[in-house]
C-alpha cells in the first residue's frame, strides 16, 4: 500500500469526484460511476468523508478498509455520509449547495505503547476494547483544543467505554496520520 501524499491536482480531482457523487446520489438517486485520471486515486487507501454546513458537521462516514481503490472509497463514503450517518437526517436537495466536503485519506495504523507517542494535530486515534471501537480523526483534537489525555478520553467516549479505558490492558490504542483537505482549504 502506498502512503505517498496526494498532489494538489489529485486532491482537487478527488474532491470533484466526491461532489459529483453527492449530487448524483442525492439529486438523481444513482451511484457515480466515473474513473479518475490519476493512477494514485486508484491505489487502495482508507478514507473518511465529512460533510459540513458552515462549522457544523452534517455527516461523516469512513472506511478503514484499504483494499479498494481510494476514489471508490471516497465516492461510497460521500454517499453514506449524506444519507446513512445515523446521527443526522439525510442531506436534502436544498442543502447540497451549502455542503462543504472534507476528505481524510488515512495513513497506516500503528499500535500505541505509550501515550507520549501521540502528537495532537498529527495523529488520529482508534481505541478498541472488546467489540467496541471509537475513532477520532487528527483534526478533531485540534479543533477542540484537546491535549493527549483529553483526546484519549474522548475517543473512549466515542467507543462507548469508560473514559479511562485507554489505560486498561484489554484496550488497544492505534494512531494514524491523515491527509486532510476540503473544498475550501487543505490541512495536514
Amino acid at each position: 500500500m502506498s502512503v505517498d501524499k496526494l498532489s494538489v491536482r489529485e486532491k482537487e480531482e478527488l474532491l470533484r469526484l466526491a461532489r459529483e457523487a453527492l449530487e448524483s446520489h442525492m439529486l438523481r438517486g444513482i451511484k457515480l460511476r466515473k474513473q479518475p485520471s490519476s493512477p494514485a486515486l486508484s491505489e487502495p487507501r482508507a478514507a473518511f468523508v465529512g460533510l459540513h454546513v458552515g462549522k457544523h458537521l452534517r455527516g461523516c462516514v469512513g472506511s478503514f478498509d484499504a483494499t479498494r481503490p481510494l476514489y471508490e472509497t471516497v465516492v461510497e463514503m460521500t454517499q453514506a455520509a449524506a444519507s446513512h450517518d445515523q446521527r443526522f437526517s439525510p442531506v436534502s436537495a436544498a442543502e447540497i449547495s451549502k455542503i462543504e466536503i472534507e476528505i481524510s485519506v488515512l495513513g497506516p495504523f500503528l499500535t500505541v505503547t505509550d501515550p507520549s507517542e501521540i502528537t495532537i494535530g498529527r495523529h488520529g486515534l482508534v481505541i478498541t476494547q472488546g467489540r467496541r471501537r471509537g475513532v477520532l480523526l487528527p483534526q478533531v483534537a485540534t479543533e477542540y483544543g484537546w491535549n493527549v489525555s483529553e483526546f484519549l478520553r474522548q475517543t473512549c467516549r466515542k467507543a462507548g467505554i469508560a473514559e479511562d479505558a485507554w489505560s486498561q490492558p484489554d484496550t488497544t490504542i492505534q494512531m494514524f496520520t491523515a491527509q486532510v483537505f476540503s473544498e475550501s482549504r487543505t490541512r495536514i
